[in-house]
């Protein structure tokens, strides 16, 4: 048998996950991170990401990531690598959201605490207000979602995570001081929302921050 003049057969490449299997936090991660960085570059605009996340961190299979960065360039050129890197645990994106309400009241959230992948803050003549200076993050993406109607809702983060907001202030005020980490595996919190003659604020607290980030995170969640 001539084996020079048997065809090749070709060896097929490593690929995604199929369409139809369960999404892992690890490919959550892996979009959220070509979503940030599209962001970054100008690709899509904040409102754009915002949406995006949210669908991340919805979706069930691998099936409903893809399309949502389709449309996107992978960074050099080829898809980033899944890593169980960070540290973080797989239990906090896929939870239920943590609702915070202030009716004619007020609520705190502040603390050494686990934040969860979503927050749901509503103040109506109220305040609600949301310290993660001391939190623990149990997942890389955090979301916030934040409606201030007569009322106030603030949100306070460590200096050394990165900070990004989407929203509008309607005879209000909607304010997010944007931080950007030095360290790429640093938590990111995303806040979304809107205030009618009230007002929503994040920004970082001068002096807090988040140290040793890995070793503590991987000690909390006995890693």
């Amino acid at each position: 048998m001539d084996l020079e003049k048997q065809p090749q057969q070709p060896v097929a490449p490593a690929g995604p996950a199929p369409a139809g299997i369960r999404a892992s936090d690890a490919d959550r991660d892996r979009i959220a991170d070509i979503l940030r960085e599209a962001m970054a570059e100008g690709r899509l605009t904040a409102e754009e990401h915002a949406e995006r996340v949210d669908l991340v961190y919805r979706a069930k299979t691998v099936g409903e990531l893809e399309p949502l960065v389709q449309d996107l360039p992978a960074p050099g050129g080829t898809a980033r690598q899944s890593s169980p890197a960070y540290g973080y645990g797989a239990e906090g994106a896929a939870g239920p959201a943590e609702n915070l309400v202030a009716v004619f009241s007020s609520s705190t959230r502040r603390g050494r605490w686990r934040v969860g992948g979503r927050t749901n803050a509503f103040a109506l003549f109220g305040s609600v207000e949301i310290d993660l200076t001391e939190a623990l993050f149990g997942q890389r993406l955090t979301v916030v979602n934040a409606t201030s109607i007569f009322g106030s809702v603030e949100i306070k983060v460590p200096e050394n995570i990165s900070l990004r907001g989407s929203g509008t202030g309607i005879f209000g005020n909607f304010e997010v001081d944007t931080l950007e980490s030095a360290d790429p595996e640093a938590p990111v919190v995303v806040v979304n929302g809107y205030s009618v003659f009230g007002n929503v604020e994040a920004k970082p607290k001068r002096g807090k921050l988040i140290t040793n980030l890995h070793r503590q995170l991987r000690k909390h969640l006995g890693h």
